[in-house]
């Protein structure tokens, strides 16, 4: 399969840099007028699916919003990555795994093995049993074309307690990360596949190198306050590697698929133009 890094790029340059959320949580499936059950997920997530797939460069579900109803939720996300793989979108699933050894190997399998239901086109994970620990994640998924999202640089104010704390080296640990994924990049084009989670709403970052020739899927844009014309401030000259993601300000135009598709359309010109200015 073709590296996650080139579908990736080529995905952005031809339908926009633009990662839409898939977020069955609660309180948007009332604003839908769905209940709060199986079925009110599965409606959701394939009007989601059926409006954007054809448009929209990357989808991000959220698997917790899935696993809460067991085996049936899970079912419901298997579908929906087969859809959304089906109609030409990539997936990046939000699962934010992290463990060691055979642990971390058996998530990797779950999400990055081709033949697994819920082979997804990248993972997020956590790196903070120490970024060795993700050996089996990155094999797997060098193996199998697909790629991993990291946890460098995330907008919740508490991640700073441990992203931002300083090493014996000097670097801090959010750095570190950074520093890791440009060497699991280095040579590729036209992008690597091993990106990092850097957060939108950040304010500059002129201090960290995000120069990793890798994808930086960016949260914050729109419900969470920041807007596409911040993404030259934050990210600098990396910011053609960004992959903004957007979850409450498409999904809150739904249920109707028009709607939905206008917002997505709106947030990518913008992205686009930003990212191009």
């Amino acid at each position: 399969m073709t590296p996650f890094g080139t579908r990736l790029r080529e995905a952005m340059d031809t339908r926009g840099p633009l990662c839409v959320g898939i977020d069955p949580h609660a309180s948007l499936l009332d604003s839908w007028g769905l209940a709060d059950d199986v079925a009110g997920v599965e409606r959701f997530s394939r009007t989601v699916v059926e409006a954007l797939a054809g448009q929209v460069a990357v989808f991000k579900p959220q698997a917790a919003f899935f696993e809460r109803f067991g085996s049936r939720g899970v079912a419901v996300l298997e579908r929906t990555v087969a859809d959304v793989r089906a109609a030409g979108g990539l997936v990046v699933m939000d699962a934010k795994r992290g463990d060691i050894g055979s642990t971390m190997a058996a998530y990797a399998e779950a999400f990055l093995r081709k033949d697994s239901p819920l082979f997804s086109d990248a993972l997020t994970v956590s790196p903070y049993l120490g970024y060795g620990s993700l050996a089996p994640a990155v094999e797997l998924a060098r193996e199998n074309g697909a790629g991993l999202f990291v946890l460098a640089l995330t907008s919740n104010p508490e991640g700073a307690q441990v992203q931002r704390a300083v090493r014996e080296d000097g670097l801090s640990v959010g750095a570190t990360m950074l520093r890791h994924l440009a060497a699991e990049n280095a040579g590729a084009a036209p992008m690597g596949s091993f990106g990092a989670v850097v957060g939108a709403t950040l304010g500059d970052l002129s201090s960290f190198d995000l120069d990793i020739n890798g994808p930086l899927l960016a949260p914050g844009v729109g419900a969470q306050g920041a807007t596409a014309a911040d993404l030259q401030a934050v990210f600098g000259a990396a910011v053609r590697n960004v992959v903004p993601n957007v979850s409450r300000g498409v999904l809150r135009h739904g249920p109707d698929a028009a709607a939905l598709r206008e917002a997505a359309a709106r947030f990518a010109d913008e992205i686009r133009a930003a990212v191009e200015a």
